[in-house]
């Protein structure tokens, strides 16, 4: 069997398993050490048959991460361009996440870290929650929906 082959196979099988993009594929590729021709005309027959899915992928890696690891659009969205994901599938992607269970979710985890800063004045503790959700990757103008700004901000 030749290495193209070997390739397409467990590249279908990856694909099988579980939601992958691209970049994923390509990134695991190398120990086959297929030209850039033979690579290429694996992708693309890999997205002929939908086991790559641009779109679909990106629903899905935003739901997850959303739901599981608790992130924010702005997260989400970098980490799908470093997966090379077009602009406007990651558009489509953060829009399907529903805006009240993102407020709720941010106001969660806020409460939660809440619980846990110790400060030594207001400034020091809001700017630790605003850090705190702005690393998870949500919006400037959401966190300050969640927060209770005094006018010194």
């Amino acid at each position: 069997m030749s290495a193209y082959n070997d390739a397409l196979s467990w590249a279908a099988a990856y694909c099988s398993k579980s939601e992958h993009c691209a970049a994923d594929v390509l990134a695991k590729l190398d120990k086959y050490e297929l030209s850039s021709a033979e690579t290429q005309r694996l992708i693309a027959y890999l997205e002929q048959e939908k086991y790559l899915d641009e779109a679909r992928y990106a629903r899905s890696y935003a739901m997850d991460q959303f739901r599981f690891a608790h992130w924010g659009r702005l997260k989400i969205a970098q980490a799908l361009r470093m997966k090379r994901i077009s602009d406007q599938n990651i558009q489509n992607a953060l829009e399907e996440i529903p805006h009240e269970e993102y407020m709720q979710l941010l106001r969660h985890l806020l409460q939660e870290k809440q619980k846990k800063i110790t400060a030594k004045n207001d400034y020091e503790y809001t700017m630790k929650l605003l850090r705190f959700a702005y690393g998870r990757g949500f919006e400037p103008e959401h966190i300050r929906q969640c927060i209770n700004f005094s006018d010194d901000f």
